[in-house]
């Protein structure tokens, strides 16, 4: 293992610095396979991403085995002990729960703290192949009817567009601010905008964006993990159960145990008459 490999950390693996090519990246996103093919093209030797709960058909950690067919090694790490969306304190707090097969070959396993994990990680070539293609990362229409607010689904927050002000969004992503901080992610105006709560997790770290919204008077909640998969805002639209909402959408009747479909069902009744 050469002293020249470095562990890097960042918010997500979308957004991980150019410099960690070549190195170990501990990531905040969700362990699913839309991150981890954003991770695995950086050419990195592993990485480290958050189990946001693991939650419905295994979502959280689906992007593992997904590494796997590359030979990159993956692991993630517990959402109750370390923050989503927050690299630096998954390194300084996680502890694995997950490690895929590549991993294992380097001495991962689960129980370790994720730097321990990454420190194994570092002795690992590193993989610079072709991605293999992946489901998820869409955008899609869900309703579109005059006089009512339009109805999206995102895969992931970042495709918001500007055009999007005024819809009710709903996103396949976490609620998490990025290292705890506000981070300007949500953009455009909406309507109301819906997310997974990744298991809540450590500090409640999975929907703390939901109180932020407040300030914009925007309508928030967040699908428990358990319900809808992760990173698939289409599920979360047609299955999944609000565990948390902000103010504002309480206000406008929303509430935990609600189907998502329900509330959004709901609001567009409101928006109609207003």
């Amino acid at each position: 293992m050469s002293p020249e490999v470095r562990i890097y950390t960042a918010s997500s693996s979308a957004t991980a610095p150019a410099e960690c090519a070549g190195h170990v990246l501990v990531s905040g996103s969700y362990g699913g396979e839309y991150n981890a093919f954003h991770a695995g093209k950086r050419g990195i030797r592993g990485v480290v991403l958050n189990d946001a709960g693991v939650g419905r058909g295994g979502a959280g950690i689906s992007g593992l085995a997904y590494l796997d067919r590359i030979g990159l090694p993956g692991a993630t790490a517990d959402a109750d002990t370390c923050h989503i969306g927050d690299g630096e304190h998954m390194l300084a707090c996680g502890i694995v729960t997950h490690v895929n097969e590549s991993a294992q070959r380097y001495g991962c396993a689960v129980g370790q703290s994720v730097r321990q994990c990454a420190e194994h990680m570092r002795a690992a070539p590193i993989v610079a192949a072709q991605m293999p293609p992946i489901s998820g990362g869409g955008r899609y229409v869900l309703r579109e009817v005059p006089g009512e607010p339009r109805v999206i689904a995102l895969d992931a927050a970042p495709m918001l567009e500007a055009a999007d002000a005024g819809s009710i969004v709903v996103t396949g992503s976490h609620a998490a601010l990025f290292r705890g901080k506000p981070d300007g992610l949500i953009q455009p105006d909406v309507y109301a905008i819906f997310f997974s709560d990744a298991g809540i997790g450590l500090d409640d770290a999975g929907v703390t964006r939901l109180p932020l919204l407040d300030e914009r008077h925007i309508a928030a909640g967040a699908a428990s993990a358990k319900s809808a998969a992760i990173g698939d805002a289409r599920s979360i639209y047609a299955d999944g159960v609000l565990s948390r909402v902000n103010a504002t959408a309480a206000a406008a009747g929303g509430k935990p145990g609600m189907r998502v479909r329900d509330f959004i069902d709901r609001l567009t009744t409101r928006a109609k008459g207003a």
